[in-house]
């Protein structure tokens, strides 16, 4: 499937799926926005892009504070005139018990992964209606749908991004521009690469595929939720994740 000669921002794109997601765009000919709180991962995440011959740029970029996405949205424009696919992946975690958890560490990641996907998507919908097309695509988390012991902050930010996909995609419908939602279950990732093993056997279990995902399964979704072949698709929420969540 080819994409060639659009343009996408990737949040978070330093590493991980954000960073799968970018080269896997880059693959089938979109010219990149890599941005990372991580200034180090982003640039080289850009360098592997342009590795694949397609422009890139880094930008560091807190996308939770408003003034860091305002300027990260004109430099996408300044270099390359359009913006065509936004994903909003960033995000972070900052698990433990309700009753411990911390306001602050509430605070960090509602601000982090719902406030930064609004003020992201608010950027990119200014752009997107006067172009009357484009895609945005959120990065939920089966969490956002089943809940979690030890992560309510996450599976409120990530279900309140499900009514942000909905809510987002009523209002562009009409300007031709697409809003869908995606959630990943357990993904190879850093993250789980570090977990006991008995943890990971314990997570196969609960996926009836009895395997975890790699990030290229959701890069593959992004990719066709970002082509010709999902015109017609919106306001949809969409799983990658074996099976464990079966509505």
């Amino acid at each position: 499937m080819s994409l060639e000669g659009k343009v996408a921002l990737v949040t978070g794109s330093g590493r991980g799926i954000g960073r799968e997601i970018a080269l896997l765009l880059a693959g089938r000919g979109v010219d990149l926005v890599i941005t990372d709180i991580d200034e180090a991962s982003a640039v080289k995440a850009a360098e592997e892009v342009k590795e694949k011959g397609r422009k890139a740029i880094a930008v560091k970029s807190d996308v939770s504070n408003a003034a860091d996405v305002e300027a990260l949205f004109k430099k996408a424009v300044d270099e390359f005139g359009r913006l065509d696919i936004l994903v909003n992946n960033a995000g972070i975690t900052r698990d433990t018990l309700l009753v411990r958890m911390k306001e602050e560490d509430w605070d960090a990641v509602l601000a982090v992964n719902l406030k930064g996907a609004f003020l992201c998507t608010r950027a990119a919908a200014k752009i997107m209606m006067r172009q009357r097309s484009g895609r945005i695509i959120n990065i939920s988390s089966v969490i956002g749908l089943m809940g979690n012991v030890g992560q309510a902050n996450y599976s409120a930010s990530k279900a309140g991004l499900l009514g942000l996909t909905k809510s987002a995609a009523r209002e562009l419908a009409p300007r031709g521009v697409t809003v869908n939602a995606v959630t990943p279950g357990f993904i190879q990732t850093d993250m789980t690469a570090n977990l006991p093993e008995e943890v990971k056997t314990s997570l196969m279990n609960a996926v009836p595929m009895k395997k975890l995902g790699e990030p290229r399964d959701v890069a593959e979704l992004i990719a066709f939720l970002a082509g010709n072949g999902a015109d017609y698709i919106t306001g949809q929420v969409i799983g990658v994740d074996g099976g464990m969540v079966m509505s």
